[in-house]
């Protein structure tokens, strides 16, 4: 057996070996998962505009005027007219005085974090919430910034770390809804920590732009936050249903990236089918911002059925509604019961979430029905009892979290 094999059957032994499923047409609210019919509880689409007639109108034609790929990266001759429309109409919606293109989510938080720690020095500070999303905690360690990881949304906690390192130039990045737990960070207490220690603050809103907030404009908005964070990075691969992502900001800071961060200037700019399909998209949601509430309630919604069922559901507040069962086996037996029942929900497990957390990632849509997420709980609390998993004996998100230490200072 060869290394690999041997590492694949490590995996294979701790239930945490993955595999890619095949869905066969459009993200919609209902799929054709592996050749069976099911109904979708576990995409980003959260609106419901990867498969709406003029989002997909848009990608078309866009790919008839300006064509499939922009052919170089964004400083050589890949910045095209789609892209400056799309940047200019983000900018207004969030409220800043610039935005950037990048190619994805991940490009945009390693591109953004590494280049706000290479503009302090070697000196600089890098403080990060302990569940922040994989892409911010690749940009701390290609920042080659020394990082302190602060206690999941624990405004004392980091309070008191950046007194660890008062005087240094700093930077703080969050989640502004972390994506495995459906909670919301204490945005407008960690933004007056960062003006306090004259730190730089970067919030990532890939899951509150379109989600949360006035208009969907996200938990930056919603905390009445406009124009006091540096830099607010989102995705137009979730709510917005396209691909690629950006960066919102003033014009000094686009300007500073443009020049710096390495993902945006070495990767080709992403495709204009995709940019046109996002710009679509937004101006759906400009018009029709319906859509977030019903978004909202449905999420409330499912959160009923569940905690009728007996799942423990507190500590969400947004779209994503988190089963947590602990063991990785486990959620995946669960995962395999609901798709024979018709309802997929993917099974999440370590790596992605901490030991002992593995779960079920609910994703809600707006383009759900009632009636669909009513009897998706019905089928996933027959899914836990046949998995041989009582729903009353999972914990909530917060009692599931890392467990606090106010005194310690974790560097990655």
């Amino acid at each position: 057996m060869s290394d690999l094999e041997q590492r694949l059957a490590d995996l294979d032994d701790q239930g945490l070996r993955r595999r890619m499923r095949l869905v066969s047409g459009p993200q919609g609210p209902r799929v054709v998962l592996d050749g069976k019919g099911v109904l979708l509880l576990c995409s980003n689409n959260y609106l419901g505009l990867a498969d709406h007639q003029r989002v997909r109108e848009a990608a078309a034609d866009a790919a008839m005027r300006w064509g499939a790929g922009a052919g170089a990266s964004r400083l050589v001759s890949g910045t095209m007219t789609i892209h400056r429309r799309l940047e200019a109409r983000l900018a207004e919606f969030k409220g800043t005085e610039s935005t950037v293109l990048f190619g994805s989510g991940y490009l945009a938080n390693i591109g953004v974090v590494s280049a706000l720690a290479a503009a302090g020095g070697p000196d600089t500070v890098v403080f990060s919430d302990a569940l922040n999303h994989a892409s911010i905690v690749d940009g701390c360690r290609l920042a080659r910034a020394q990082t302190v990881v602060y206690d999941h949304c624990d405004v004392e906690h980091l309070r008191w770390c950046l007194e660890q390192h008062a005087g240094r130039p700093a930077v703080i990045v969050t989640d502004s809804v972390f994506s495995m737990d459906g909670d919301v960070a204490p945005l407008g207490e960690i933004a007056e920590l960062a003006q306090r220690f004259g730190a730089r603050l970067v919030v990532d809103e890939a899951h509150g732009t379109g989600c949360s907030g006035p208009g969907g404009r996200g938990s930056v908005a919603d905390a009445g936050l406009d124009g006091v964070v540096d830099v607010v990075v989102g995705t137009l691969g979730k709510a917005l249903g396209a691909y690629g992502a950006f960066a919102a900001c003033s014009r000094t800071m686009t300007d500073f990236l443009t020049n710096t961060s390495r993902p945006l200037i070495f990767s080709t700019a992403p495709p204009p089918p995709a940019v046109a399909a996002a710009l679509a998209a937004l101006e759906l949601l400009i018009e029709e911002p319906g859509r977030v509430d019903r978004l909202q309630a449905n999420a409330d919604a499912l959160r009923d059925g569940l905690a009728r069922e007996g799942f423990e559901v507190a500590g969400s507040t947004t779209q994503i509604v988190p089963l947590i069962v602990g063991d990785a086996a486990l959620a995946m037996r669960i995962c395999e019961q609901a798709i024979m029942g018709g309802v997929f929900a993917q099974a999440i497990r370590p790596p992605t979430v901490p030991d002992g957390t593995s779960r079920l990632r609910l994703a809600v849509m707006a383009s759900h029905s009632k009636a669909e997420l009513r009897e998706a709980a019905r089928v996933l609390g027959r899914a836990a009892l046949q998995a041989g998993f009582r729903p009353g004996a999972g914990v909530p998100v917060a009692a599931a979290q890392p467990a606090r230490s106010p005194r310690a200072v974790r560097v990655a």
